[in-house]
């Protein structure tokens, strides 16, 4: 998506130079071109993507991809998009892919917000996941979350009727604002009051259950688009 406007739109992610392991470099190379998918200008047919007729599960910024490819083992009814900026998260889910044997996973490296414009139809998600989004917690890097009312906007319109979008965070500022925007939008309805317990289909982190040892609390919102 080209920006408009006489300022460019503010993204969400700053690309770090992280280092690719050996594995994730060999998974890139082999199993990258059966599983990742081109960014392109143009809709996909997610059936065709898939090879067969299924739930269409997103999930942006999957990090390192365990728990995308958790989800994605225990559900293979479902077929999962897993979007990420970051080439050693990149490799590391296909790492994953090839040695869990996974055939319903596709990948995409890229910027989500042009892949959810250019690439993906209006209702034609039946979920999707943010999982732990960077918080950008100091207080002049707000305006960097990426929950904000126009990406909600465009997620909600993914959504198929009867869609959820699922998000979780560990600080409790972002977890507050991600509850004012989700709730302000009206294609979008709450599935409880407030914030929901972690449903069992999002695995738990090697990160968040340290976190929780800590004593550090964790919030999941769960909308459904009636």
């Amino acid at each position: 998506m080209s920006d408009t406007g006489a300022h460019p739109r503010i993204r969400s992610y700053v690309l770090r130079a992280g280092r690719v392991g050996s594995g994730q470099a060999r998974a890139l190379a082999e199993i990258g071109p059966q599983f990742m998918l081109p960014y392109q200008p143009a809709v996909l047919d997610l059936d065709a993507v898939f090879g067969r007729a299924s739930p269409h599960i997103l999930e942006i910024g999957f990090g390192m991809g365990e728990g995308l490819a958790e989800i994605a083992a225990a559900h293979p009814g479902n077929d999962y998009l897993g979007v990420e900026v970051h080439t050693p998260g990149v490799g590391a889910l296909l790492k994953q892919i090839g040695e869990r044997g996974l055939t319903n996973v596709r990948v995409i490296q890229h910027d989500a917000v042009e892949v959810l414009t250019r690439m993906l139809a209006p209702a034609s998600l039946a979920g999707i996941h943010i999982f732990f989004p960077d918080p950008w917690h100091k207080k002049r890097h707000h305006k960097r979350r990426l929950i904000q009312p126009p990406l909600v906007t465009l997620l909600a319109s993914r959504l198929q009727p009867g869609g959820y979008i699922h998000l979780a965070t560990d600080w409790q500022d972002y977890a507050e604002q991600m509850l004012a925007v989700l709730s302000a939008e009206p294609l979008l309805v709450n599935t409880v009051t407030d914030y929901a317990p972690r449903p069992d289909t999002r695995p738990l982190t090697k990160f968040e259950q340290r976190g929780i040892r800590l004593g550090h609390g964790v919030w999941d919102l769960l909308f459904r688009r009636p």
